[in-house]
């Protein structure tokens, strides 16, 4: 296996915490970072342990010694340098959403098989121990026939300046929907119908919103986000013979089990990286010689951009 020695292409504020996983890992070096701006590249670089910086991101696609790169600048970005990326003969990991549109996610994919790179999108809620358990149960039928699903999720965009401009691929829909849809498909399947309401600011982006539908199965489910609000920020799935709880279940680390004349049962996973799981992944898959996760695979990267378009497009239609 060719060892890898990533580049990490933005200081954004999820950065340090895929380097800490790659460094906890074992999977590699971080060699290079890019900003656009050499200042806070070399600033985040002493920060972060990370010996080359570099005022281009262009320049650090150009470096030989970086086989990989992690894409995670602003939404609308993503395509564009991961594109670049693949074109410059390096394996990426891009940050969730892969790209803002299914045409563009097949087009990445399509790229990096014609060139035998690795492409996935860092899914990392997907690798977590307290979901994966909360799949093998429900597989199990611990939870008996499970008929619907409610998610929670809110914060603040304050950290984040770029999260209300429609032209940076803003909105929390993009940030924070994508989890919701694709916990759904690696969950249950495909999603039948999907709908959607949101409050908008001045710019006409969705601050909050609130998301129903059916799965092919016939699950019920709904998502809610609310960059203003203070929700509860859990999902709970429900099912014939009980239910579960999952705060924080992008990345969870605790799930309580309730079954009817029983005492909660509570899985706890605390971990001070939540990313080494997908990082780990990551290596296995270069171990095994996979130019695609069998996890977080294109089909689930394209299934769920494609759910996120379905409701933008009825939003503009309104």
């Amino acid at each position: 296996m060719e060892k890898l020695y990533f580049g990490i292409l933005s200081t954004s504020s999820i950065a340090p915490r895929f380097i800490a996983a790659v460094r906890a890992a074992g999977a590699g070096e971080v060699v290079a970072i890019s900003s656009r701006s050499l200042e806070k590249a070399r600033e985040k670089a002493q920060l972060w342990q990370i010996p080359t910086a570099y005022g281009d991101h262009n320049e650090l696609l150009a470096d030989e010694r970086i086989n990989i790169v992690y894409i995670s600048p602003v939404n609308a970005q993503h395509y564009r340098w991961a594109k670049a990326a693949l074109e410059h003969g390096k394996h990426v990991i891009c940050e969730k959403p892969c790209t803002t549109s299914a045409e563009h996610t097949k087009e990445l994919f399509a790229l990096a098989a014609e060139k035998g790179l690795f492409l996935m999108e860092a899914e990392k809620m997907l690798f977590l121990p307290t979901l994966l358990e909360v799949r093998r149960r429900i597989e199990n039928g611990d939870l008996g026939q499970i008929h619907m699903v409610e998610m929670s999720h809110s914060f603040s965009a304050a950290y984040n300046t770029w999260m209300f401009d429609k032209s940076a691929g803003g909105g929390p829909l993009l940030s924070s929907g994508i989890y919701a849809v694709q916990l759904l498909i690696w969950l249950f399947g495909e999603i039948k119908s999907i709908r959607g309401e949101r409050s908008t600011n001045e710019m006409g982006v969705e601050w909050q919103y609130i998301l129903s539908g059916e799965m092919e199965n016939g699950v019920l489910f709904s998502a809610k986000n609310s960059t203003q609000a203070i929700l509860d920020n859990t999902a709970r799935i429900y099912g014939t013979k009980g239910w579960v709880e999952i705060p924080e279940y992008w990345k969870a680390r605790r799930a309580a089990y309730h079954f009817p004349g029983k005492p909660e049962e509570v899985a706890e996973y605390p971990c001070e990286h939540e990313l080494v799981y997908e990082v780990e992944h990551i290596l296995k898959c270069f171990e095994q010689g996979l130019l695609e996760s069998p996890v977080v695979t294109q089909r689930l990267s394209v299934a769920g951009i494609t759910m996120l378009e379905k409701i933008k497009e009825q939003w503009r239609e309104e």
